[in-house]
């Protein structure tokens, strides 16, 4: 789960700001053998694809503690986020094949597909966004990589977030948590 570690949060730099994603945006689609959703929309899905692509250097180095996706009211205030936290053995280096990974991440694919009853609904103008937790600044200068991250002033919740575990594997050299946050009940009466 969270750490009291600090980290420094970045936000994908794509210019979407809509990122609101009305019904029928997402079809399901088989990956790994396991029923997914997949964007629908070309754009919607180059804007997911970039965001991933553009941290999975960043992610093998070890630089990335976590991935959020995170909604927002009308207000910029979240509402939910789902927490991907990342431990990655560099002593692996580039020696893994996907296949070795594929059993465990189907697990973890089906624990994320029936995990639904756990979200809120949410309300049709919301929107979304794919943030990074750091664990030091990217180096934008020595980096292509970085210069699609850019500090974010997203508003976070001042109580600490209700916490509910989703699914936690360990395959080496990939150790992954996911967990959904909510904002605590005080926050959501001052919010």
């Amino acid at each position: 789960m969270p750490n009291s570690k600090p980290t420094t949060p970045f936000s994908g730099k794509m210019e979407r700001k809509d990122n609101q994603s009305p019904q029928g945006a997402f079809e399901r689609r088989r990956y790994m053998n396991v029923v997914v959703q997949r964007a629908r929309h070309p754009q919607l899905r180059e804007y997911i694809h970039s965001a991933v692509s553009g941290l999975l250097p960043s992610i093998q180095k070890g630089l990335v503690e976590r991935v959020a996706v995170t909604f927002f009211n009308t207000d910029n205030i979240p509402m939910e986020r789902f927490i991907f936290k990342l431990m990655v053995n560099q002593s692996f280096g580039s020696k893994v094949e996907e296949s070795d990974l594929e059993f465990s991440l189907r697990s973890f694919l089906i624990k994320l597909s029936v995990s639904q009853s756990l979200t809120t609904v949410l309300p049709r103008d919301c929107r979304w966004e794919i943030m990074a937790y750091f664990r030091s600044l990217p180096q934008v200068s020595t980096s292509k990589d970085a210069e699609m991250w850019i500090p974010t002033d997203t508003k976070q919740w001042q109580q600490p977030p209700l916490i509910t575990p989703i699914k936690s594997m360990n395959s080496e050299p990939l150790g992954l948590q996911l967990y959904l946050e909510h904002p605590s009940p005080a926050e959501q009466v001052s919010g």
